[in-house]
C-alpha cells in the first residue's frame, strides 16, 4: 500500500490536495457567516459613535436656537411692555398737567405704542387736546380717542 502512495506523481498529488482544501474551504464557508474582525468591529463602533455625536450635536444647537429666539422674544415683550408702561405714564402726567383734564378720570391704556383714551372730557376742545397730548409722547405710534364730552 505504502507503495501505491508513493507511486503517485508529485502533481498529482498537489491536484489532490488543492481538490480536499478548496472543499474544506467551500464546506466550512457554507451556512457560516465571516466574523468580522477586531478591527472592522472597532471602526463600526467609532462610526456609531461618531454619527450618533453629530445627532447630538445638531440636536442641541437646534435647542439653543429655539431658546435664543424665546429669549429674544421675551426680552422683546419686556421691553416693549416698560416702553408702554412709560408710555402710559408720560400721557397720564401730560393730562394731568392740563387744568381741563386733570380733574378728570381717563384711562389710558397703551399696548405696542398704540395709546387708548377713555372716559370723560368736559368738552370737545379738550377731547381734542387729550389726544394732542397722547401723540405728543415719545413712541407713542398711534392714539384711538374713546372720550365722551360730557359737558356742552
Amino acid at each position: 500500500m505504502n507503495t501505491l502512495k508513493h507511486s503517485q506523481s508529485p502533481a498529482r498529488r498537489i491536484v489532490g490536495a488543492l481538490a480536499v482544501s478548496a472543499l474544506a474551504l467551500g464546506l466550512s464557508a457554507c451556512g457560516k457567516k465571516e466574523e468580522p474582525t477586531v478591527g472592522q468591529r472597532l471602526d463600526s463602533a467609532v462610526e456609531k459613535t461618531e454619527q450618533a455625536a453629530a445627532e447630538a450635536r445638531a440636536k442641541t444647537e437646534s435647542l439653543v436656537k429655539n431658546a435664543e429666539n424665546k429669549v429674544e422674544q421675551g426680552a422683546a415683550t419686556a421691553k416693549g411692555a416698560i416702553d408702554d408702561a412709560a408710555i402710559t405714564a408720560q400721557v397720564n402726567a401730560g393730562l394731568a398737567k392740563d387744568p381741563d383734564l386733570s380733574a378728570l378720570k381717563i384711562n389710558v391704556d397703551t399696548v405696542n405704542g398704540a395709546v387708548t383714551l377713555k372716559g370723560p372730557a368736559p368738552s370737545a376742545v379738550a377731547r381734542e387736546r387729550a389726544e394732542s397730548i397722547a401723540k405728543g409722547v415719545a413712541g407713542v405710534t398711534s392714539v384711538k380717542n374713546e372720550l365722551v364730552v360730557t359737558a356742552g
